[in-house]
């Protein structure tokens, strides 16, 4: 593998554990996913907040096993505690994780890669009877996209690479040559539905319906195979790297409390607070 690992987390989040528990709990895995966005030119700010619900697919290099994906899949040679979901390369999404990062990407032709890093907030609220709890990861999101391992020179290659790399921890050592960032990125591609994937042979999002665009894509179509061009020129895999995790538990009114969990970067640990929601 091709990254720039530095100091890794030595054992999972204390987190992890409940999240995973409390999200196979839901009867959809949904969440709101916040951005930023760039504010039009006069506004009294430089950003404009931007929400909407996306559908949490795995920890990234934790991708699931399914039957019914035949791609070639990522022996598992690392864990993380990065949520991570699908998106549409022309989603409004995309251009606001590149647009609010270090690098300001403001054109098309910018955020066409991977890259980014734009600060974001995920929410979940499991409205189980067992659980009734809001989980908060604040931190920034990444693109991992078809360039990934095609063009090293990138700067948002890289930068991927080493922010997404030093947070993978390694459980099969002397293997990390065996594991490749765009299998990764082929084998979510594989695990998503023929409707998912369809979905990235859709017209141009936003678009007046009025207007011209390729004819060879149409709204509500299935993709069954895994080579369709149009579908993954689109497919992207966004990876949530949070600084902070909160969880919210309101199950007992009488017993309600907010756990902290922030992310140390000296040591690669997580400092806990218990605190009232």
């Amino acid at each position: 593998m091709s990254t720039t690992t530095n100091r890794a987390p030595a054992q999972p989040a204390p987190w992890k554990k409940d999240f995973l528990e409390h999200v196979s709990k839901m009867q959809s895995p949904e969440f709101v996913f916040s951005t930023l966005a760039v504010a039009p030119k006069g506004s009294s700010t430089p950003y404009l907040p931007r929400a909407r619900y996306c559908i949490f697919r795995s920890m990234w290099a934790e991708l699931p096993e399914n039957k019914h994906n035949t791609a070639e899949l990522n022996p598992r040679v690392y864990e993380t505690d990065l949520p991570a979901f699908s998106t549409d390369v022309r989603m409004e999404k995309v251009f606001e994780i590149f647009g609010s990062s270090s690098g300001h990407a403001d054109r098309v032709e910018l955020v066409q890669g991977s890259g980014g890093g734009g600060p974001c907030e995920a929410v979940f609220w499991i409205d189980h009877e067992e659980v009734m709890t809001q989980w908060r990861f604040k931190g920034h999101a990444f693109i991992v996209g078809p360039d990934i391992e095609k063009n090293e020179e990138s700067s948002g290659v890289r930068t991927v690479k080493s922010e997404i790399g030093e947070r993978m921890r390694v459980v099969e050592p002397g293997k990390e040559g065996d594991w490749s960032w765009q299998r990764e990125l082929d084998g979510h591609f594989g695990n998503s539905s023929p409707g998912i994937r369809g979905s990235m042979r859709n017209p141009p999002p936003g678009r007046p319906v009025t207007e011209p665009y390729n004819e060879e894509e149409k709204v509500g179509d299935k993709v069954e195979t895994l080579d369709d061009p149009i579908a993954l020129k689109h497919f992207r895999i966004v990876v949530v790297k949070p600084d902070s995790v909160e969880k919210t538990v309101l199950k007992d009114p009488k017993k309600a409390r907010r756990y902290l969990y922030e992310y140390q970067s000296d040591s690669g640990e997580w400092k806990e607070t218990e605190e009232w929601p």
